[in-house]
């Protein structure tokens, strides 16, 4: 009888230490894949924290990616969509900037830049986004820029390798204006929001 109380303690003790081993090892695992994704937060980039050196914030345009489409362009280089917030959209929809009329304060265009693609799904020649290279923001605020016509501008471009955003630092405030002078008569407003 001690023979088989000592053999059914031994296999308590075993049983206790292999849980208490078998508990460490997932505390200390789980401390592992939460000290991993800490850091993997810690070095995420919070792209809205970024500001233009004329002091334009990314986070004024948060939330961009889900703005209503206002047009596209191409270059030989570059795919372009052009996307605004919904100041913007409605000022478009009654007909501003055709009547003549200015876009309200508040009013925000974004221009996302991509390097083109050949299609190989497409049964024709067609060249779709690849690379993400730029977001060319304006907003319009004449108290803040009352020399480029009401309008701020500014250029975060986006670095795939890295998967960062930067401010440019040749982006000044104005450094659209002189381009978008040529469309003064239009508030400086290149793309017409077309018929859908």
């Amino acid at each position: 009888m001690s023979e088989l109380v000592t053999k059914e303690q031994k296999i308590e003790t075993r049983t206790g230490v292999e849980r208490i081993a078998g508990f460490t090892i997932g505390v200390a695992t789980a401390v592992s894949v939460l000290a991993v994704l800490g850091a993997t937060t810690a070095y995420a980039q919070d792209k809205y924290l970024l500001k233009s050196p004329s002091g334009i914030a990314f986070s004024d345009f948060k939330g961009y990616e889900d703005w209503a489409v206002v047009s596209s362009a191409r270059t030989d280089e570059v795919l372009k969509v052009i996307v605004a917030n919904p100041t913007m959209i409605m000022a478009y929809k009654a007909g501003v900037p055709r009547n003549g009329q200015p876009f309200p304060a508040g009013s925000m265009i974004v221009k996302l830049q991509w390097k083109p693609k050949k299609s190989k799904e497409a049964p024709f020649v067609v060249d779709v986004p690849d690379v993400f290279t730029q977001a060319f923001v304006m907003e319009k605020d004449s108290k803040r820029f009352p020399k480029s016509g009401g309008w701020g501008y500014a250029v975060f471009n986006y670095e795939a390798a890295s998967d960062r955003f930067t401010a440019d630092p040749k982006s000044l405030s104005d450094c659209g204006h002189s381009c978008h002078t040529a469309v003064k008569a239009k508030d400086y407003i290149f793309h017409p929001y077309e018929k859908r």
